[in-house]
This record gives C-alpha cells, sequence and structure tokens, in this order.
C-alpha cells in the first residue's frame, strides 16, 4: 500500500472518511448523505488521478534520462 499512497494521501483519505461517517451519524440518512458521498469520491479521484500523474512523469523523467545517456555517448564517441 505504501508505494501507492504517499502520507500526504493517506491523511487526506483518513480525514474524509471520519467526516464522512461522523456527517453519517449525525445527519443520518438523509440527502445530505449523497452530498458527502460525492465529496468522499471526489477527494479518493483527485488522489487517483495524482498517484496517475506521479507515475507517468516518473516514466517521462525516465526516459529522458535515457535520452539524454545516448546523447551524451555520442557526443563522446
Amino acid at each position: 500500500m505504501k508505494k501507492y499512497v504517499d502520507i500526504g494521501n493517506a491523511a487526506v483519505i483518513a480525514i474524509t472518511l471520519i467526516l464522512f461517517i461522523l456527517a453519517l451519524i449525525t445527519s443520518g440518512l438523509t440527502k445530505n448523505l449523497l452530498l458527502e458521498a460525492a465529496v468522499f469520491l471526489v477527494s479518493l479521484k483527485i488522489i487517483l488521478v495524482n498517484y496517475k500523474l506521479s507515475q507517468s512523469s516518473k516514466e517521462i523523467i525516465e526516459e529522458l534520462h535515457n535520452i539524454r545517456e545516448k546523447l551524451d555517448e555520442k557526443s563522446q564517441g
């Protein structure tokens, strides 16, 4: 799990989940529950998009590093 979610994202998930549960307890099963569920899902979606973006960035940086190494080899040899 650690490689998928960093500490900041885990904290956001935990806080959002706690607030969702508190809202469920205090307001009960009302129409506000849908709003709370939507906020929770949006938070999760943002975190998942952030993870995918970081993975894409790592791949791009790795490719750029490989290109730089090849260019350095050509310029030296």
